[in-house]
């Protein structure tokens, strides 16, 4: 899910842009909730599980977009630090490894336990880092425990041996083992810290890898806190390894010594991180960025579309990579639905408290909110209207803008085509589905998209017809990213590979073919000549094609 600050040289960096210290107006009644809801202890105990290993890397801070306010100040890994990290995991990984599936299913049903024991706490660091709502806080809480859940009980039909047909039937026994890459390389982005990085860690454990995790340095408290529940849950400390630090830094250092690399992030980075996998030819996974869409189609319930609309476009203030930025209405539901939209899109309610009072909270960091401007005002400039919203709200925090509604948006705007990644959606009116459709397709990316039909058939036909990986039918993204136990991904320069589902896992493993043959060999027998074998095997083949065996 994209969290963009792209390194200009060659680097590897999502690194949210820190917002100053003091930046935006200093409200005490926050600053007191901040300080006591994330204790000094709390931050100082994390902070010294970051993997520094002797090296010198600096220091790097995070602020709270709520307010501005210092978080934290972290110790920076080097890149000796990242292969120090990865020579102790590869150490664990070959007891761990080597332990039985039950038992790393295991820890994983505890850990499930403990992001629910300790959701309220999770929500305040989620909040204090990313500036997010708490009901859209909370969908991160409720995402992670079930892709808990999902591969605590479904990894073993998922990753357990399996017995295959052998090239001769009866005479040759053939199982397919799944084996752990080794060491798995992570990268996370700020936007959904605690969802995407349980949602690739776990499965990597539980497959039999060890972890070395770069987490967003704007997040990285996060990210430390699921390792410390991790641990907690009886998972051996050395297994997951937690750096911290620029990305133009330790982003290469992390490729650079993984077996396998997990990337969530921009498109651009991505192709970065893509080239360096190739390039030691090691897989790779990468979720990437979107500019998804949604589909109102003449038959819709505008009352359910409207409140899937809200929702699709504004959780984490739009910061997600699923979101959605542009809306196609059929003309003869435009202006009501237009109409029940804007209604509830001002009405929204903007806020920093650590409660469920706000209905959206803040941007993350200063480069979003210089990304999210520049797009609105681009597309004023060139006669767009701003149909709702459209404005900074400094009065609230440094980093806060108003849920945004954009009408006559043309192709020559820069919100157009490029994702926006904030809250920011354009609407527009169609007059047939193959329009569209074409329309919904017309962008190089290929993430998510969203439909709404009262007529299952024609959702199930339409939805083939999309270029998305996921297709939400009467529902913005929470459907398809909820069933975790279904692939999540991206086509086109939205990303490649899956997490979630079989492939969430498998990703994890190299498939081994191990085959045992027995009595007779894959060669003449009996001082059979060759050519007497030949005609045997070819007929042998018709015979099992008859039979249909596959």
């Amino acid at each position: 899910m994209t969290a963009d600050t792209i390194d200009p040289g060659n680097g590897i960096s999502e690194d949210a842009q820190d917002v100053p210290a003091g930046a935006g107006p200093q409200d005490a009644t926050r600053l007191d909730s901040i300080h006591t809801r994330l204790s000094a202890d709390l931050v100082e105990r994390l902070i010294g599980k970051v993997a520094i290993h002797g090296a010198v890397g600096g220091r790097t801070q995070s602020y709270s977009p709520l307010t501005g306010e210092l978080i934290a100040d972290f110790p920076a890994s080097a890149p000796q630090d990242v292969r120090a990290a990865y020579a102790k995991a590869r150490a664990a990984q070959l007891e761990w490894g080597a332990t039985s599936l039950a038992h790393r299913t295991g820890f994983a049903r505890r850990m499930h336990d403990l992001l629910l024991e300790r959701s309220d706490q999770l929500l305040d660091l989620v909040q204090i880092e990313t500036g997010k709502a708490r009901k859209h806080a909370l969908d991160e809480i409720l995402s992670a425990a079930a892709a808990t859940r999902h591969y605590a009980y479904a990894s073993r039909g998922y990753i357990r041996s399996k017995r295959r047909r052998g090239v001769l039937p009866v005479l040759t026994k053939v199982t397919e083992n799944r084996i752990p890459k080794g060491v798995v390389g992570i990268i996370t982005p700020w936007n959904y810290p605690l969802a995407l990085a349980v949602s690739d860690v776990i499965p990597a454990l539980i497959a039999g890898n060890a972890v070395v995790h770069k987490p967003d340095t704007q997040t990285a408290l996060t990210g430390l806190r699921l390792r410390e529940l991790a641990v907690q849950a009886g998972l051996p400390e050395d297994l997951w390894q937690v750096v911290v630090g620029d990305g133009p830094v330790v982003g290469p250092a992390v490729v650079a010594d993984a077996d396998y690399v997990a990337f969530t992030g921009s498109t651009a980075t991505g192709r970065t991180v893509a080239q360096a996998a190739a390039s030691r030819l090691i897989g790779c996974s990468l979720e990437l960025g979107g500019k998804n869409a949604m589909l109102v189609l003449d038959d819709a319930d505008i009352e359910k579309s409207v409140s899937g609309a809200v929702r699709g476009c504004f959780s984490s203030a739009g910061q997600l990579c699923i979101s959605i930025e542009r809306i196609y209405v059929h003309y003869t539901k435009y202006d009501e639905f237009l109409s029940r939209f804007l209604t509830e899109v001002r009405a929204m309610r903007l806020g920093s408290g650590l409660d469920y009072s706000a209905d959206m909270g803040s941007l993350t960091n200063t480069k979003q909110l210089e990304n999210v401007t520049l797009h609105v005002e681009d597309a004023k400039a060139k006669g767009a209207k701003v149909l709702s919203g459209g404005r900074r709200r400094a009065e609230i925090g440094p980093l806060f803008y108003e849920p945004t509604v954009l009408g006559d948006v043309k192709n020559t705007m820069r919100v157009y085509g490029e994702e926006t990644f904030g809250p920011v959606v354009s609407v527009y009116s169609f007059k047939n589905e193959g329009e569209a459709i074409a329309d919904a397709n017309n962008t190089p990316y290929g993430l998510n998209a969203s439909m709404w039909t009262r007529d299952h058939k024609r959702a199930r036909e339409i939805a083939r017809q999309l270029h998305a990986g996921t297709v939400n039918v009467n529902e913005a993204y929470g459907a398809a990213w909820g069933s975790v136990a279904s692939p999540m991904g991206g086509m086109g320069q939205s990303g490649l590979g899956r997490r979630h589902g079989a492939e969430g896992i498998l990703r994890f493993t190299e498939a081994q073919t191990a085959a045992r043959q027995r009595l007779l060999p894959i060669a003449p027998w009996f001082g059979m000549s060759d050519q007497k074998w030949g005609d045997l095997m070819l007929r042998s083949l018709k015979l099992l094609k008859v039979l249909r065996m596959k």
